[in-house]
């Protein structure tokens, strides 16, 4: 996950009409909220308080012109101390190309009534400002957040941590590049799509590699490479032989690290952060990789198999979000339908998501059972539990729609011992029946994107941003 340094900018509203030293009250305001803010370490990202004050429309507009220029800046968080005419925020605000978050607040948390005068009410304005800010911002359709409460308390910072998750994926989605291993699987509908759209669209860049093009550097690796991941390997998981002979199954497994080490290598050096591949098109690889693209989406790296490049890319796209903790890409297998148990088995062949484990992975050696290559290694684990959501992009010709269902996620507890996968269970909101009918009326696809710490309230404003067509089942 190497994302480049962020911070978000934090602009104040006000104008000159009170003079001076009321601009100067405002600024102490600030610096003390922005403080206090930094020193909470609830926010993931730092904030950096402006000190020009959005006073003028000039200062406004050479504001959003710096946050649009400089990359390390991820969004603006804007806040009305005091009334600040809209008029004036018309033309920044239309230059400004990054997530805005209008933060309603103000600095007391109380009315002083015992104290309180015209000076006091002249100065902390910020309910009369929010109306007027607001209203431009809706006139001007930015699809901007709007957090509304005291500052200091939780939730807000809560929510202001969520949005700052959301506005630095936002960013990196321009900078999401899929590396497609192959073409989609054949005669499958859900995984292909519009390239171009949703580089237009999304900012997604999606290109095509001849597998012969990741066989090459396969051959560069070195067998001390290899050795030195295999060692790793024994310090992280479990070894399981099975029926294999020790030789024969840890020929395998080093074949899978010999692939990791390459992908690694042919991702990097392309500025790759996801990838597809398919088990039809693997000419000159003994193995579909397995453990290999396990090692890689544990590592923030975005992948779909069967050449779906959209779930690739979102799964790259809701790691950043997450920080890359418990989301990974997932695929519909099969249903536990006994009355009250309801439940969905996802998996995929090989490729399960490790961040989702809640026991020690161990490395399995298993047939495939189609493509009519070695038996390849793989990591089995159970999923954890908890609230999640489960997020797929279909591609309906003339726009894509972002499908989204909250689900339950639960450790399974009956033992598998066939089973030569990881295993991910969760029951589908608002219930089984109408859960699976809505998601199948509304083209959701088999490849899902599933995770335990993004919330839908932040793919619904990933989504406005980019204006994408979204539907929620919950």
């Amino acid at each position: 996950m190497n994302t480049q340094k962020q911070e978000f900018w934090f602009v104040v509203g006000a104008q000159h009409l009170y003079g001076p030293e009321a601009l100067e009250e405002v600024k102490a305001h600030a610096r003390d909220i922005v403080a206090s803010l930094n020193a909470s370490r609830k926010l993931p990202y730092p904030v950096v308080f402006q000190e020009e004050l959005a006073v003028s429309a000039d200062v406004i507009t050479k504001l959003m012109k710096e946050i649009n220029y400089r990359d390390e800046v991820a969004g603006v968080i804007t806040w009305m101390h005091t009334f600040s005419p809209a008029k004036m925020w018309i033309r920044g605000t239309k230059l400004l190309q990054k997530p805005l978050l209008h933060l309603a607040t103000q600095y007391n948390e109380s009315i002083p009534w015992a104290t309180i005068d015209m000076d006091f009410m002249n100065l902390n304005q910020s309910a009369h400002g929010d109306r007027e800010y607001g209203f431009i911002n809706a006139r001007l359709e930015k699809n901007n957040t709007v957090v509304v409460g005291y500052w200091k308390n939780d939730d807000v910072q809560d929510k202001i941590a969520k949005w700052m998750d959301v506005a630095v994926a936002y960013n990196e989605g321009f900078n999401i590049k899929v590396a497609r291993f192959g073409d989609n699987m054949r005669d499958v509908a859900v995984t292909d799509g519009d390239k171009i759209e949703a580089q237009i669209q999304l900012g997604w860049t999606v290109d095509y590699y001849g597998i012969g093009d990741l066989v090459a550097y396969i051959d560069q690796v070195t067998e001390a490479e290899v050795e030195a991941l295999f060692a790793e390997y024994q310090d992280l998981y479990e070894f399981d032989y099975a029926d294999y002979d020790k030789e024969t199954w840890e020929s395998h497994v080093k074949e899978q690290a010999k692939y990791e080490i390459a992908l690694k290598r042919f991702l990097d050096e392309g500025g790759y952060t996801a990838f597809s591949d398919n088990f039809q098109d693997l000419y000159g690889m003994k193995q579909l990789p397995g453990l290999a693209t396990q090692r890689l989406m544990a590592q923030g790296y975005g992948f779909a198999g069967e050449g779906d490049w959209k779930t690739a890319a979102l799964d790259r796209f809701m790691k950043v979000m997450a920080h890359n903790e418990n989301t990974g890409f997932m695929e519909d297998y099969t249903y536990e339908l006994a009355l009250g148990k309801e439940a969905a088995l996802q998996s995929h062949m090989l490729e399960v998501d490790p961040s989702l484990a809640v026991n020690k992975p161990k490395i399995l050696v298993s047939p495939l059972g189609i493509g009519g290559k070695e038996d390849p290694a793989r990591l089995v684990f159970d999923g954890k539990s908890g609230d999640g959501v489960v997020a797929t992009i279909a591609d309906f010709g003339t726009y894509f729609k972002l499908i989204i269902n909250e689900v339950k996620a639960f450790t399974p507890t009956e033992a598998a011992p066939k089973l030569p996968v990881a295993r991910v269970m969760w029951e589908v909101l608002p219930n089984f029946k109408d859960g699976v009918k809505a998601w199948i009326e509304n083209g959701g696809g088999h490849h899902t994107v599933m995770s335990l710490n993004v919330t839908t309230d932040q793919l619904i404003a990933w989504a406005k941003l980019v204006g994408l067509e979204y539907v929620v089942i919950k």
